[in-house]
């Protein structure tokens, strides 16, 4: 019997794509005005997000990881802008300036920000069956607005933040916690996600029934991960779950 859902935030619940596009844009715009067309505000931003999603190259990690962990995310995040505006000859920027920028960005993704439409009518309908815990990876820096600002705790039981954990997900630690708020046992879980790495490897490390939000993505057959379920888009939720829940 299915007794509770793990539910992943990030592309899952939210559309966090449409919201960074968003915030993306108006970057762009931002660097352009300030420091001219010739510097392509649209890459300059599209090399800021793969930076704070951590797309790094060798040299990048080495760089990017000690600042993380001896200082904080946003030590790192202003020392990107700096570091992608020095790459374009732009030099001796004041943190001020570099923070402005990420100020702007956070707010801009933070207001295009919010649930798929439908998910919070299913979660509402869902919270009535089942214990619903959501477990999002990434550092709290970020994790906590976007949390704050859909207003989660309203629609759901518990909220796992993985950068607020000794372990992110694919790790079973996580999906261990999730089972002890929920009081269930492995098998009366699902959990829906949009990572095959973090999501969907995570739940069947804990021995978790998965179903995966492929959106675009293609089945990486070389990471040998198959999905319990398959759904293409978060629209496509609640019908499943209602199937699973009367099998």
């Amino acid at each position: 019997m299915l007794k509770a859902l793990f539910l992943d935030l990030d592309e899952t619940l939210c559309d966090t794509l449409g919201a960074n596009e968003r915030a993306k844009q108006l970057m762009a715009q931002d660097i352009e005005e300030q420091y001219g067309v010739n510097l392509n505000g649209l890459v300059f931003a599209d090399e800021y997000v793969a930076g704070i999603y951590r797309e790094w190259n060798d040299d990048q990690r080495e760089r990017y990881m000690p600042i993380i962990e001896q200082k904080s995310e946003k030590a790192f995040r202003l020392q990107l802008i700096h570091d992608l505006l020095a790459e374009r000859a732009v030099d001796n920027i004041s943190n001020e300036t570099a923070q402005a920028f990420q100020d702007k960005f956070d707010s801009d993704r933070l207001k295009a920000f919010d649930f798929y439409p439908g998910i919070a009518a299913f979660l509402a309908e869902a919270r009535k069956l089942f214990t619903l815990v959501v477990i999002t990876n990434g550092p709290e820096f970020s994790q906590v607005p976007k949390v704050e600002r859909v207003n989660l705790a309203e629609h759901v039981d518990h909220i796992i933040i993985g950068g607020q954990e000794p372990e992110e997900k694919p790790a079973p630690s996580i999906f261990n916690k999730a089972l002890k708020l929920a009081n269930c046992q492995a098998h009366e879980v699902v959990h829906v996600g949009d990572s095959l790495a973090s999501d969907i490897a995570g739940a069947h490390n804990s021995g978790i029934t998965s179903v995966w939000i492929q959106h675009q993505q293609p089945l990486d057959a070389e990471l040998g991960i198959n999905p319990h379920h398959t759904v293409f888009h978060p629209s496509e939720i609640p019908a499943l779950i209602h199937r699973l829940h009367h099998d």
